[in-house]
């Protein structure tokens, strides 16, 4: 099948499964692949032009104004949306399916933990995902998902629905979380950002984490959460 990928999770996924996408958005990372744009700015009429058996979408990466021309250009569009850790498998065997890849061995449970793990201390943890204005990571996501399977609770702001609340240095310094992480996406935080987090919230434990381990599900899930098991130790 010819398939469009604008979900870099979902292009890493692809590979995997043995179908590679005839392109992909330029944040999918993947430089052997033609790009078309960007996962909120996608080249649609290069997509239709490239007459694609399958167009893979997710509602937080791609803008429902995008599907929707997709769409009504004739296209079939795939759309995968885990919000846990346990929808990871399920999406990617659907995704296969849509693709028409091979059956695809289901790998070991990701939320199981090692037999020689430390008992698990649970700790309240913010994450943010952008910066100007602060948003954070609320519990309803696949992200959260998978750091509760670490020990990590989300601190709750904003109001219920509210995936991605914006919030002030502030009021996160009240709430006194024990733990900060700072992806290197959606926004580039690096040490320069740590540095203002640790001062602004100086009882917080503050570091800095690979943002596609955080937020790229499917294939990666079982790996990513080892490397964050290991870097949250």
């Amino acid at each position: 099948m010819r398939v469009v990928s604008l979900v870099p999770s979902a292009t890493e996924t692809l590979l995997a499964l043995g179908v590679t996408p005839v392109a992909c958005t330029r944040f999918c990372e993947q430089p052997g692949i033609p790009t078309v744009g960007g996962t909120k700015n996608p080249d649609l009429e290069a997509i239709v032009g490239l007459a694609p058996d399958l167009v893979v979408v997710n509602d937080e990466e791609n803008r429902r104004e995008d599907a929707d021309a997709l769409v009504a250009a004739g296209l079939e569009l795939h759309s995968m949306s885990p919000r846990s850790v346990a929808d990871v498998w399920p999406a990617v065997a659907a995704l296969a399916a849509a693709a028409g890849a091979a059956a695809h061995a289901e790998p070991e449970p990701a939320d199981a933990e090692p037999a020689d793990a430390e008992p698990m201390v649970r700790r309240r943890c913010v994450v943010f995902v952008w910066r100007r204005p602060w948003m954070a990571l609320a519990a309803d996501t696949y992200a959260a998902s998978l750091l509760a399977l670490l020990g990590c609770d989300q601190v709750p702001f904003g109001s219920d629905g509210d995936r991605y609340p914006e919030v002030d240095l502030g009021v996160v310094a009240a709430a006194a979380p024990e733990l900060i992480l700072l992806p290197d996406e959606p926004y580039a935080f690096t040490e320069r950002h740590r540095v203002e987090v640790a001062a602004a919230v100086p009882a917080a434990d503050v570091s800095l984490v690979d943002g596609r381990d955080l937020f790229w599900w499917g294939v990666r899930t079982p790996a990513a959460l080892e490397r964050l098991r290991a870097m949250l130790a």
